[in-house]
């Protein structure tokens, strides 16, 4: 009799521990983990799109700044540039009209800034009535 109790105890036991929720916490996290992971890096994806507009955005205007009162336009826009968006084409226009204007072209980096850009450039444009020195 005593034997069968044991064996019963056993049994309730065992059927407890596979009804009880221990455990159920890490297994949901290990489900949804690919799902952060991606959701952080499609987030940071986005940081680094607005960060290239905002820094295409400044050099087109320090370039046309730097052209309106006869600087080097070129130079002007890429000496803010961090290192890993060095190789951003930046073209001047219109010295002498009266409006000088600059166009920036510069490739968003994939997860690592200086590694990898994506094929869609980002594109600036900003323009400055030509200074005349007096």
């Amino acid at each position: 009799m005593r034997g069968r109790a044991v064996g019963v105890g056993r049994r309730s036991r065992l059927r407890l521990r596979f009804r009880s929720d221990s455990g159920q916490v890490a297994i949901e996290f290990l489900g949804m983990a690919p799902t952060i992971l991606i959701t952080l890096v499609l987030l940071w994806q986005c940081v680094l799109l607005g960060y290239t507009y905002t820094l295409a955005g400044n050099a087109a205007d320090e370039a046309a700044r730097a052209g309106a009162v006869g600087k080097a336009c070129q130079q002007a826009g890429e000496k803010d540039l961090p290192g890993a968006w060095q190789g951003a084409e930046i073209r001047c226009g219109g010295q002498g009209t009266g409006y000088v204007t600059a166009d920036v072209r510069m490739e968003v980096p994939v997860l690592v800034p200086g590694l990898i850009g994506f094929p869609i450039p980002v594109q600036a444009h900003a323009g400055a009535v030509e200074e005349v020195p007096h």
